[in-house]
């Protein structure tokens, strides 16, 4: 199973503000991976490179072993692009919009638009400029979908979608994926959508990758512990194991890949008296601050 997507030390500036330096990603083939990060921290501009819309100041990424800002028709063919703030032809309906799409693209594949639509209550004769925001971003992937792309890239996938039409839609992008055997990047700011979508993460914070691996590797190592002290007799946020301190009076939320008995035996080897210490488990948005900050 190759890489289907490298960024090799990627660096861009805008002006004189560094997004990042020697920066590098992999995606495999047929791996759903989520790109998180705090605002600023070069999503977009990862995505925009990707697509070719932006030349980095240094380094390349490779689709499919082209450099992206110089894909061939056949590579591009293989690629599904949605961008924030997608744009549909809003006078069409939906059964036009989709007839329309299709005379482009000579392996258009009509079934998951269609059942995307379907399981959305959206009816054919229903005009773009009638939807919602959430309902225009799932036209927009649905002819995604249709084009029947190897590589799906998705920015700000869930935008504009309530709760109940963002689980909808990310099972049965999941569930299209791995049956059709797509390979998937996405980001989104809505952090619980991509943890029931991804198989792998990557964290980026601003100028570097924090982690990148398959999501159930990074749910199983990183930790929370919760204690109160007693005392401060330690700085523990130079100790090189704490990977963030969130404090708040004598009360202590503590981020580390290291074991409950590592943490507990250091305390008590140092000193730092302390009570109520317990593990906290997390959801991947809760790791993802514990990782990142809060700001």
């Amino acid at each position: 199973m190759g890489n289907v997507i490298e960024c090799n030390n990627l660096t861009h500036y805008y002006g004189k503000k560094m997004v990042y330096e020697n920066l590098n990603i992999h995606v495999r083939e047929g791996s759903i991976l989520g790109l998180l990060g705090k605002n600023g921290s070069g999503k977009t501009t990862t995505i925009n490179i990707l697509n070719g819309f932006l030349q980095p100041r240094s380094g390349e990424c490779l689709i499919y072993g082209e450099n992206s800002q110089h894909l061939s028709p056949a590579t591009k063919s293989r690629i599904g692009i949605l961008i924030e703030g997608h744009i549909q032809y809003a006078f069409m309906n939906i059964h036009q919009i989709e007839k329309f799409y299709a005379g482009f693209y000579p392996n258009w594949k009509p079934a998951p638009y269609w059942e995307l639509m379907s399981r959305l209550k959206v009816t054919p004769t229903q005009k773009i400029s009638t939807m919602s925001c959430g309902q225009r971003s799932q036209v927009a992937l649905g002819l995604i979908l249709a084009q029947n792309p190897d590589l799906l890239i998705l920015d700000d996938f869930s935008m504009g979608l309530d709760p109940g039409y963002r689980r909808l839609f990310i099972d049965y992008l999941r569930e299209y994926a791995k049956s059709e055997y797509k390979t998937i990047f996405a980001t989104s700011h809505i952090i619980q959508d991509m943890e029931r979508l991804i198989d792998e993460v990557l964290i980026m914070d601003y100028n570097r990758v924090l982690e990148q691996c398959p999501l159930a590797d990074f749910m199983g190592s990183f930790k929370r512990f919760d204690f109160e002290l007693e005392n401060d007799l330690l700085n523990l946020k130079r100790e090189p194991f704490v990977r963030n301190l969130e404090m708040v009076k004598n009360k202590v939320e503590l981020y580390t890949y290291e074991s409950k008995e590592f943490v507990q035996n250091f305390l008590e080897n140092h000193g730092v008296g302390h009570k109520w210490f317990r593990q906290v488990k997390m959801g991947l948005e809760d790791a993802f601050i514990g990782l990142t900050g809060k700001y």
